[in-house]
């Protein structure tokens, strides 16, 4: 049976190659399981249990496996050392996991202290509507490989708000885009939609608009679906190669 550490810090970064100047592939939130393959003294070879990504993270003092009974619900939740809002000790990213372990007032307390019940969830909530809060990530800084609210890719947003509700989902656009099957006719898309590019991926809003994170723009975005495609054709001379509904 694979034994699974548990990542109790906020952000982790996931290396190519042991080394920090190697490219972040992926991150891990708080919460974000993994297996061991390799370890030495400063760095670990890992395996992601969410998304099977594999990678290279700086040997820390991770937790052992820990069962989340909550998520995060918000873009960041402030932790508290106590249960008021007086001392803020860190924040947590959308769709990081946590096990309560007591209440007080509004608060629960979690390994690293305490969070406003507000801004949580329980872990076996779902909706329908997967995308349904996706706007709070409007403006969020692109960037490679990331995660989270500090900044965040165009298939790390997909994958965030599928996660959260408890589906699978690759971490990379072009496996993205083999995994979802259900196809769909670019004049027939509506909210929910994927829309990709050898590359790219991007969450149509509507009939009309879309969200992505945008490299070029360096940062989250809504932009017309069709002057998007004129853009990435235009200046990347990219055409759309899938539209697909998870």
């Amino acid at each position: 049976m694979t034994k699974y550490l548990t990542n109790n810090f906020s952000i982790i970064n996931l290396h190519k190659k042991p080394s920090t100047k190697s490219e972040i592939v992926t991150q891990m939130i708080y919460g974000d399981s993994f297996s061991l393959t390799k370890k030495t003294k400063k760095w670990l070879k890992i395996r992601i249990k969410e998304d099977n990504y594999k990678g290279y993270v700086i040997n820390k003092k991770f937790s052992q496996y820990i069962k989340p009974s909550h998520k995060i619900a918000v873009l960041k939740a402030k932790v508290y050392k106590f249960p008021n809002k007086r001392e803020e000790t860190s924040k947590l990213t959308f769709g990081s996991k946590i096990k309560v372990l007591d209440k007080k007032a509004n608060f629960l307390k979690f390994e690293k202290g305490w969070i406003s019940s507000k801004d949580v969830k329980l872990i076996s909530y779902k909706e329908k509507n997967f995308f349904n809060k996706i706007i709070i990530f409007k403006n969020i800084k692109y960037k490679w490989g990331g995660k989270s609210f500090k900044g965040i890719d165009c298939s790390a947003l997909v994958q965030v708000f599928l996660n959260f509700h408890k589906k699978y989902c690759p971490r990379d656009a072009k496996d993205q885009v083999n995994y979802f099957r259900r196809n769909i006719k670019l004049k027939n898309i509506k909210k929910n939609d994927l829309i990709f590019w050898k590359g790219h991926v991007a969450i149509a809003l509507s009939n009309k608009k879309l969200i992505h994170a945008y490299g070029p723009m360096k940062k989250t975005v809504v932009m017309d679906i069709n002057q998007t495609i004129k853009r990435i054709k235009r200046t990347a001379n990219l055409e759309v190669i899938g539209t697909k509904r998870p």
